[in-house]
């Protein structure tokens, strides 16, 4: 049952990665653009824990806290960039 759920999971959050994908092509405003790229990180995130769930690895539970880390940093350095056109004063 487990693996079920798992699969459809998986499905999921990669349909949402590839919309978001879409997303950042077709996006009319900057704005647009780093808000699905935000949202592609929030996806990779599922499915790197969903992946560490299926294998039973601790190590991509660790490679998800890295990446929402790096995904921060960068959704505030494009917002800086968007408010203030200029990431490092």
């Amino acid at each position: 049952m487990l693996n079920l759920a798992l699969l459809f999971a998986f499905g999921c959050f990669s349909l949402a990665q590839l919309l978001c994908l879409y997303r950042v092509m077709r996006a009319t405003g900057f704005s647009d653009r780093v808000l699905a790229l935000d949202t592609m990180a929030i996806n990779m995130i599922a499915l790197l824990t969903l992946f560490g769930i299926q294998r039973g690895a601790q190590v991509y539970f660790e490679a998800s806290m890295l990446f929402a880390m790096v995904g921060f940093i960068s959704t505030v350095a494009f917002a800086k960039f968007i408010l203030r056109g200029d990431i490092i004063e």
